[in-house]
């Protein structure tokens, strides 16, 4: 009986081993996810420092997209950088679809990460900003896009009633409003906490004029187009290399939703880890705009009315915005 047991014990040890050695020999050497100085890279980043998917993985490469030029080059495989998962606007990700690039939509994790931020306390809608000069960053991408659909929503002109100061990137927005170069911006998060969290110590050891949160983008879009307020403005996509994986999307699908609440519980935590990979930004501002930008793990298909209504704005003013169509059902992800 106990030369039985020692030889089954045995032969389990055994069969463990074998289907260890063949899981693991099922995974891919490397995952790369890309994504930009945003919300929505937060959680790839805590995937890669985490190991989530050492199950399907060998290891996680992370890198960080200065541009939605840089982003589209990697999405058609181009340049230094080629991507397995990658964040981007949700305009992006249907106009690279439609021009036959091999994405599907995984999800979209964050609904709006856009204010007005001023020197002027009283600026409290799009309309009080008529014949002013607004810095913006990324013309005729993100968040130029939301931003022109809304003053024109709002009745205003863009080109005759405001005069807009483009800049290449967010934080070169935040700069010139710090320095006082212009008295308004249009900036995403986490380059909005960033700006107040410095304004507050200007003003504190050098008397600077202070900067204040205006116009939540946000707000505007679901009072001038009556719906919530929220926009399903960027998006997880994955790209070719893995589309015949069904396993490590769903894996992906489900350690990035994870990443997401761990992110919003431990804001901290999440500040100091995410700051080692985006060195643009401070660990502060990034747990600030996790306590204030609306991150919510949405699946594709659930979030298809909100974009497909999103997508409609553009195609009614600059169809190429999106490819000239709403993309069919197959960009959608399910599971």
């Amino acid at each position: 009986m106990n030369l039985f047991k020692v030889f089954f014990t045995g032969l389990l040890k055994l069969l463990v081993l074998f289907s260890s050695a063949s899981v693991a020999g099922q995974k891919i050497d490397k995952l790369v996810f890309s994504g930009p100085f945003s919300n929505i890279s937060y959680p790839l980043i805590h995937m890669m420092e985490t190991n989530a998917l050492s199950d399907i993985t060998q290891s996680i490469e992370f890198v960080a997209v200065n541009n939605p030029d840089q982003a589209r080059l990697m999405a058609l495989g181009k340049g230094r950088h080629q991507t397995d998962f990658m964040a981007m606007p949700a305009n992006v990700a249907a106009n690279l679809y439609n021009k036959g690039v091999g994405l599907k939509l995984m999800n979209i994790p964050v609904w709006g990460i856009l204010w007005m931020v001023s020197r002027d306390p009283n600026m409290k809608t799009l309309a009080d900003f008529k014949g002013k000069e607004i810095a913006i960053p990324y013309r005729e991408d993100m968040p130029d896009i939301v931003f022109r659909q809304l003053v024109e929503a709002e009745g205003l002109d863009v080109k005759q009633d405001l005069t807009l100061r483009y800049t290449a990137h967010p934080l070169d927005a935040m700069q010139l409003l710090m320095n006082g170069q212009v008295d308004h911006a249009l900036l995403a998060e986490p380059a909005i906490s960033m700006a107040l969290r410095k304004n507050q110590m200007m003003v504190k050891k050098k008397g600077a004029p202070r900067i204040y949160p205006s116009v939540n983008i946000q707000q505007e879009w679901g009072r001038l187009f009556k719906r919530q307020a929220r926009i399903p403005q960027l998006s997880m996509v994955a790209m070719d290399s893995v589309l015949d994986k069904p396993d490590i999307l769903r894996r992906f699908q489900e350690e990035y939703a994870k990443s997401t609440d761990w992110c919003l519980q431990h804001p901290e935590q999440a500040g100091k880890m995410i700051a080692k990979h985006l060195n643009r930004l401070t660990p502060k501002a990034i747990t600030d705009s996790l306590q204030s930008v609306n991150m919510q793990v949405v699946d594709a298909k659930q979030a298809k009315p909100e974009l497909e209504f999103f997508y409609r704005q553009l195609l009614a003013d600059k169809p190429a915005l999106v490819g000239g169509q709403l993309p069919n059902h197959k960009f959608y992800y399910q599971d």
